[in-house]
């Protein structure tokens, strides 16, 4: 009797069981066949999306083409260095054939120039004549850009070229000085501070040897006395050398310290953040040509000053400006190029549009060919401009690669590789806080 009940139990609890599994089988089944659906629906909507926004693109880019031929362009670019304006020169050249674009480079000796026109045209509400129309730039100048709405938003990132920069892996193009660009800025080209010294002077003896940190520089300097020193503030190799020593002598600070060079200068962060700069200016300065009482005005001075022997260790932020001021006989064959080992500040530069130029359409062209393959590699050349190309060599094709392929480097050059650590440029508002404790301690007045 308890055998009979107990299979009864059984076959009764069997056949919820077998019940229960097609129910949840039959689930299952509806389950994943409306994921399976919403999956493919979803990828087929990505799909048109793409496919939707890439015709977009492609339509823009034929309506800029067709209303940006046969106009002037004005760029307005730094003009202090020949090989940088060679290069553009090449530039106007190449955009006349494709385009028909005149190309007009107005030089500056300061960017902020351009700042201040475009600045005073939207004060007297001249909102699409402006007289700039393309504009080189980085860092606190865009900073000051941004901040007053003064610049054309989101073209940058819509330009075909744009994608050889690989922004996805390569987020460094859509950030300047670490401000994002919101698609204002293109970039166009990378550099790094190198120092260059004549060979025949700095002989590697024990009180000679070739100075590679920030620490054995000022050791050097002490130890001859004269031979080194640096542009005046505001020029730009001259902040770019008290931002370099800012940055490494912060490399041991705390991080809550160190932090504070990537954010905005403030009254409550400025003397804790500079004050170990002035402290090692003040044991520097003595060391320096003419004893630090009296400094140069540029880069091209302090070149001056090492062909006539004057100093025997200098810098720029152009590498390929050394061999060629060598070629040009401008400096004597004995120079040679070098980095830092503890580091080299480094940075992206680039192009933007205002936002009220006159030719934005044509801007945008030319724009877009100085990020092309071609124009990238021309300009990476160490006998054109050297400037290092802001593309991304696996997202070209071996043809476009081929245009890379260098020759061997002149013996002043910097040698390839050379930089083996970059250290990032502090936030744009520090150039104005540096400038401003300088001028107190250090400026004519004083």
């Amino acid at each position: 009797m308890h055998a009979i009940k107990f299979w009864q139990i059984i076959t009764r609890y069997s056949f919820c069981c077998v019940a229960f599994c097609v129910c949840i089988t039959a689930s299952f089944g509806v389950f994943s066949t409306s994921t399976l659906a919403s999956t493919v629906t979803s990828t087929n909507t990505n799909i048109n999306n793409n496919i939707n926004e890439n015709a977009k693109l492609k339509s823009r880019w034929e309506h800029i083409k067709t209303q940006g031929q046969n106009q002037d362009v004005y760029f307005y670019a730094w003009g202090g260095d020949a090989q940088i304006n060679a290069y553009i020169q090449w530039a106007v050249k190449q955009v006349k054939t494709k385009y028909n674009i005149n190309l007009v480079h107005v030089k500056l000796s300061d960017t902020s120039e351009a700042v201040s026109r475009v600045l005073a045209e939207k004060s007297a509400n001249n909102n699409n004549q402006g007289s700039v129309d393309l504009v080189w730039i980085n860092g606190a100048n865009f900073a000051t850009m941004s901040e007053h709405s003064l610049l054309l938003k989101q073209w940058a990132n819509k330009l075909p070229n744009f994608v050889f920069t690989d922004p996805i892996n390569n987020p460094a193009v859509n950030f300047d000085f670490g401000l994002p660009t919101n698609g204002m800025e293109a970039p166009w080209g990378q550099a790094s501070l190198t120092f260059y010294y004549d060979s025949l002077a700095i002989d590697g003896s024990a009180n000679n040897k070739l100075p590679t940190t920030l620490n054995e520089l000022l050791n050097w300097s002490a130890q001859n006395p004269g031979r080194f020193s640096y542009p005046k503030p505001p020029d730009f190799l001259g902040m770019s050398f008290l931002k370099y020593a800012l940055v490494m002598l912060h490399q041991q600070s705390n991080e809550s310290v160190k932090a504070q060079l990537n954010q905005p200068a403030t009254a409550l962060n400025t003397a804790q953040v500079l004050n170990p700069l002035w402290d090692f200016l003040n044991k520097l300065h003595p060391t320096l040509w003419r004893g630090g009482t009296h400094f140069m005005q540029s880069g091209a001075q302090m070149r001056r000053l090492v062909d006539d022997t004057e100093l025997s260790l200098a810098f720029t932020f152009s590498a390929p400006e050394v061999p060629a001021a060598v070629k040009r006989y401008d400096l004597p064959n004995s120079i040679r190029s070098y980095a830092m080992n503890d580091g080299s500040l480094s940075n992206t530069h680039f192009i933007a549009i205002p936002y009220n130029a006159s030719h934005q359409q044509s801007a945008q062209l030319v724009a877009n060919f100085l990020l092309s393959p071609q124009a990238q590699a021309h300009k990476q050349q160490a006998h054109v401009w050297g400037d290092k190309t802001v593309l991304i060599q696996s997202t070209l094709n071996a043809e476009q690669q081929a245009l890379f392929k260098t020759t061997k480097p002149h013996p002043s050059a910097l040698p390839f590789n050379s930089i083996k650590r970059t250290l990032s440029e502090p936030h744009p508002s520090w150039v104005d806080a540096i400038m401003q404790g300088w001028q107190t301690r250090y400026g004519v007045s004083k």
